[in-house]
């Protein structure tokens, strides 16, 4: 079919062409412009951009994330301040007076 070592589409058996040209017609009436690159500007606006998108999306997602972290928060501080309380002297004590009063005044045996 072909000559050398020129691709071949396995199915069809025929040439594929050059990269970005796979067999087909070249295009006509095709208008292509460009500009230098010491004239673009690819990163204009970006610091602006990157500042107000920020704020955006962390705005829309301030009310679902802010109030679980506070409940959290909240909570751990408080079971903090609670182990604390507990395995003070004041909090072993009222330990030990709940647990007689749970018995009767009986003893635990722990």
């Amino acid at each position: 079919m072909t000559g050398g070592n020129a691709p071949l589409d396995t199915k069809h058996g025929q040439y594929l062409g050059p990269w970005g040209n796979f067999g087909s017609q070249p295009q006509k009436g095709v208008t292509t412009y460009s500009i230098s690159a010491n004239r673009q500007r690819p990163l204009a606006g970006t610091l602006n951009a990157a500042v107000f998108n920020t704020w955006r999306r962390f705005r829309a997602q301030a009310l679902y994330v802010i109030p679980p972290m506070l409940i959290a928060y909240t909570a751990m501080t408080w079971a903090v301040e609670k182990n604390e309380y507990y395995n003070s002297k004041p909090g072993r004590m009222h330990d030990a007076e709940a647990a007689a009063e749970a018995t009767g005044g009986g003893t635990v045996r722990g």
